[in-house]
């Protein structure tokens, strides 16, 4: 990210002092990104047999939400393992609002969506199903063009309005909770259009997204209290950051100088290079506090195939989990040794 030899009673107070530093080494692995070896990727297609499906987020149940291209798109969640059967239809319901389509964009821990619907004037609004209860989220600057693309555990949501039915040009980023709107293309450097992705649940909640500089590059940007940083893997003219979790791990991807595009992730600084076997353009759309990421690709075939990647430990790390564990049975051991001399 820019902005990453001695008598026997010493002995005994040797290994007990490894051990606690083995048991204060094992703590922090729960609570910090961990470094990842690889993905073990699980590949989701089309259950309406279309060939097409975009998986737009992941909570940490492993619940995803997307939509398929089912002429009309329609939004979805699914539940492991992706079969046919464990798809759940959304159909975004609005008093007196013909829906034309729709597309789930994100999801919370309590399951709570954020999505995009169109209605039958041609006007696409953005919208949340907050425990089945959908509500439209429009910027009141345009009422033509709005879409909301991410959702935190608190429901804020955030994404972007255009002035014309399009949506194209002059795209204005923004994050909203409970109606009210904050503008953050103002917080950017100068842009022909932005877009705010993806919002976390800390208590002054990272929002990831990018802005474009002109109309043929894009770099992405991290939103924490107004205080913006610019991201751009590995150097590309062309990336957007699309998710951030709790850990600040962050989601994205990139297209490199033979105009390949790639997924990425960001850890603590550190970007690495994400494409799911069989892909030939790569994107990562979020992830979920333990580092699992949901995203889709392009085939071979042309097909646009979903996917869930779940984290693999370096070998190093699971070094250090075996040392923690041996660390706690160190000390019970102790203290079942002490309990017999006592007896």
């Amino acid at each position: 990210m820019i902005v990453s030899v001695r008598s026997n009673a010493s002995i005994f107070r040797f290994l007990r002092g490894a051990a606690t530093r083995c048991l204060l080494v094992a703590v922090p692995l729960a609570i910090a990104p961990a470094a990842h070896a690889g993905y073990a990727v699980t590949d989701i297609t089309d259950p309406t047999g279309n060939n097409f499906i975009n998986v737009l987020g992941i909570n940490s149940s492993l619940t995803i939400a997307g939509f398929d291209n089912n002429n009309p798109a329609q939004s979805f969640t699914a539940v492991p393992p992706y079969l046919p059967g464990n798809f759940t239809s959304v159909v975004p319901s609005f008093p007196g609002v013909t829906v034309t389509s729709s597309m789930a964009t994100g999801i919370n821990a309590a399951g709570d969506l954020s999505g995009i619907y169109m209605d039958s004037a041609g006007n696409t609004h953005g919208y949340t199903d907050i425990g089945g209860v959908f509500k439209t989220v429009d910027n009141p600057l345009s009422t033509v063009f709005n879409q909301a693309l991410g959702i935190n555990n608190s429901d804020e949501t955030v994404g972007y309005y255009a002035p014309t039915q399009a949506g194209m040009t002059n795209q204005i980023a923004y994050s909203q909770q409970g109606g009210v709107f904050t503008d953050i293309n103002h917080l950017l450097p100068s842009n022909v259009n932005s877009q705010a992705v993806g919002i976390n649940s800390v208590s002054t909640p990272w929002i990831v997204g990018f802005y474009q500089p002109t109309s043929t590059t894009s770099l992405g940007f991290l939103d924490v209290g107004g205080t913006i940083t610019t991201l751009d893997p590995f150097g590309s003219t062309f990336t957007q950051a699309l998710g951030v979790n709790d850990l600040g791990e962050i989601v994205g991807f990139y297209v490199d100088g033979s105009n390949v595009q790639h997924g990425y992730i960001d850890n603590s600084g550190v970007f690495t290079s994400f494409d799911p076997s069989g892909s030939v353009n790569t994107t990562i759309n979020g992830l979920n506090d333990k580092g699992d990421i949901a995203g889709f690709f392009t085939d071979n075939n042309d097909d646009v195939v979903g996917f869930v990647g779940t984290p693999v430990p370096e070998p190093a790390t699971w070094a250090m989990m075996l040392l923690g564990f041996a660390g706690f049975g160190f000390l019970g051991y102790r203290k079942v040794r002490r309990g017999t001399a006592a007896a």
